[in-house]
């Protein structure tokens, strides 16, 4: 039976890579679309082949799942009301922009039982699964170094009107990414370090739990000519780096939705549920705090 799901969204990812996923796939009944602009919902609403709602409350009730694509503060929001109606959730990253928010999300999915997957784009994909399967089996990692400096908020970007990424930055926008690979591999973070940089680049060093320490250089601002995205894993048997992105944002969006079936037909579950999706949270939140308070943050259980 075709999972039947409302799409919360309107802006460049949800036509671009959610939307056209939902309403290609031959297992997705893609009921509607809300936005916030009622007009931009129903454009996207005929490009797609679904109908526009006005009222969120409306399109909620009459699916299976959402999937969300709005800044994370209003993402947080809306999937909590889906959780409490019943509705499985397929959301972006980050899940929200505070610990608190998160953690409402995380309870509420669990109290319930449902089903959830959060979008970490990269990890979508066969190679990338095998990659951090075999290099957290291997074990002895000192730490790992991830350097992500993108030009997303340059003048003509699909990003660069975005208020949440000129507000929060490389740390929550592009953090979540790096956490994504790190923490299957080193494991949990039990404290942050980070400072500001030019080119509002935040600099994080996190210490794992298991001792492990890796070392983050994250921007949305830097140059063209700055632009560098490198991520290397170090131990005691040497260095290695995970496989490029082969695939298409859509390719990874399908992909995550086979993953949210399967979990609600009562398969396995996601590893990249909304309880991983709490756990980014509180790793960003510690390195905020660490920026303004000048200090050492522990990361919150």
């Amino acid at each position: 039976m075709a999972l039947r799901t409302g799409l919360l969204g309107t802006g460049y990812w949800a036509r671009e890579t959610q939307g056209a996923a939902l309403a290609a796939h031959p297992d997705v009944d893609l009921v509607g679309v809300w936005g916030r602009d009622a007009g931009r919902a129903q454009a996207l609403a005929d490009h797609l082949g679904a109908r526009a709602y006005t009222d969120v409350a409306a399109l909620i009730g009459d699916v299976d799942a959402v999937a969300v694509a709005l800044p994370p503060d209003v993402q947080a929001e809306l999937a909590l009301r889906a959780a409490r109606a019943g509705r499985h959730l397929l959301l972006d990253k980050p899940v929200a922009l505070s610990g608190e928010a998160a953690a409402a999300l995380a309870a509420e999915t669990g109290r319930r039982e449902l089903a959830s997957v959060v979008f970490f784009t990269m990890r979508f994909s066969a190679a990338m699964d095998a990659f951090l399967r075999e290099t957290a089996a291997a074990g002895g990692w000192n730490g790992a170094q991830a350097t992500l400096l993108a030009d997303a908020l340059r003048p003509g970007s699909p990003y660069s009107r975005s208020p949440w990424r000129r507000r929060k930055g490389g740390l929550w926008d592009i953090g979540p990414h790096a956490l994504s690979l790190l923490l299957p591999v080193l494991g949990p973070v039990a404290e942050a370090t980070a400072v500001a940089g030019p080119h509002a680049t935040t600099h994080a060093l996190l210490r794992h739990e298991g001792g492990a320490v890796s070392a983050l250089a994250l921007t949305l601002d830097a140059t063209s000519a700055g632009r560098r995205w490198e991520f290397v894993f170090h131990g005691v048997n040497g260095v290695v780096s995970p496989p490029g992105d082969a695939q298409t944002p859509v390719a990874a969006f399908t992909a995550a939705i086979d993953e949210l079936r399967e979990a609600v037909a009562g398969g396995r579950p996601s590893t990249l549920d909304v309880r991983f999706g709490y756990e980014v949270v509180r790793v960003l939140e510690a390195a905020q705090r660490s920026v303004t308070e000048r200090r050492t943050v522990p990361v919150e259980r």
